[in-house]
């Protein structure tokens, strides 16, 4: 395990054997750290897109392009700061996709972005905090801001009946800002929070953490964390205890390991994440069902929309130069133009190179808004019988 972790830490080459003159983009995600169960199938995904468009001989006259792994950890601002300089200075990438955590995300957009003038779409941060950030145009989302999440989950709560919650979150960006947004609407749908106790990750044992909240009591606790830290501790403190016996697991915290892990323990539980029933929904995972992952896993649509408007920008452009195609971005992901959908970006290359315009859809139905971020579609589901099971789309 360990030197499979130094590998990824170095950073490696897929989409086959890199050369002078390939295109290089860089997946800085968090392969390693709390959500590294997420990422694998979010990076596959990613490298799909990237492998689609090399493969059709169609990219800027015929360019190969390669993706170049980084390990962001999620949590180490100075990991991830450390892996995408390497990126931009050894690696010679174009552009990042990544990273997958807000905090991990803000330093690198600090740290590494502006100061080297590279593009970054990230699938996965959804700090509220980042749709503020100065970027130099520079940084893009294909997942919605938190704030819209927060506004989702006080609705589904509220339409089950559910009048008070006591909640916990990751003490990071993430979570603070997931947090707040949650509190702010569901009390202001008329819901009462109960008592707000954040965690920290990595610790043996919770069981004070849901101390405190089980005191203040609550219909049911909301668990804003990772589930593969904190977040499942606090979750196996509640169960042990007695303490809740239903939880309301916002997007870092839906994902298989969770079910593998607590199976029907946690049966009536609400999942939301980033999702769309869009057509193209449908199409990526389609397509995704002989490469080893699912297409419609959590943020596994928005990796490949990412990857797939960054280079797309690029052929609109007609470069892999950050300050030409930075304002290609929005015009690629909306309308007016063609709509493009999962396995059409050789029709959407081929269209671009012909002067005309796309309207890119994708597999989780991008329409970015704002300062670059993604409107938001979110998935609602439900755990019944020890899995994720979906119930409808906001």
């Amino acid at each position: 395990m360990k030197k499979l972790l130094s590998v990824l830490a170095a950073g490696v080459v897929f989409g086959g054997t890199a050369a002078a003159e390939d295109v290089k983009v860089g997946m800085l995600q968090g392969f390693t750290g709390p959500t590294e169960s997420l990422v694998a199938p979010m990076a596959m995904g990613g490298e799909l897109a990237i492998k689609e468009i090399s493969d059709s001989g169609l990219f800027l006259g015929g360019k190969k392009v390669v993706s170049v792994r980084g390990d962001s950890t999620c949590i180490d601002a100075a990991a991830a700061t450390a892996a995408a300089e390497r990126l931009i200075t050894s690696e010679g990438v174009v552009g990042i996709i990544g990273a997958t955590c807000s905090g991990a995300t803000t330093a690198v957009l600090n740290n590494v972005v502006r100061a080297n003038g590279i593009v970054m779409i990230s699938p996965s941060a959804t700090s509220p905090a980042l749709s503020a950030i100065e970027d130099d145009g520079l940084f893009f989302r294909t997942s919605p801001s938190d704030a819209r999440q927060g506004e989702i989950i006080a609705k589904i709560l509220s339409g089950k009946g559910v009048k008070s919650a006591a909640l916990t979150y990751t003490n990071n960006d993430y979570g603070k800002g997931l947090a707040d947004a949650i509190q702010a609407s569901f009390e202001g749908m008329g819901g009462k929070i109960t008592a707000v106790a954040a965690h920290e990750d990595g610790k043996a044992d919770y069981s004070a953490e849901v101390a405190t909240l089980a005191s203040a009591g609550g219909d049911i606790l909301i668990v804003a964390g990772y589930l593969d830290q904190g977040g499942k501790g606090m979750i196996q403190a509640a169960l042990d205890t007695g303490a809740f016996d239903k939880f309301m697991l916002p997007d870092g915290m839906v994902g298989e390991s969770l079910t593998d892990n607590f199976g029907a323990d946690i049966d009536g539980s609400i999942g939301t994440n980033p999702g769309s029933d869009s057509p193209g929904a449908s199409k990526l995972a389609d397509m995704s069902k002989d490469k080893g992952f699912k297409g419609d896993d959590p943020y596994v649509p928005e990796a490949y929309d990412a990857s797939a408007v960054l280079l797309l920008a690029m052929q609109s452009a007609g470069s892999t130069d950050s300050a030409k195609y930075k304002d290609h971005v929005t015009k690629v992901a909306n309308a007016p133009g063609e709509k493009i959908f999962p396995g059409e970006l050789a029709k959407a290359l081929k269209i671009l190179a012909e002067g005309g315009d796309i309207d890119y859809v994708g597999g989780s139905d991008v329409e970015l808004i704002g300062p670059g971020e993604a409107a938001g579609n979110f998935r609602e589901s439900v755990v019944k019988g020890g899995k994720f099971t979906t119930v409808t789309f906001h």
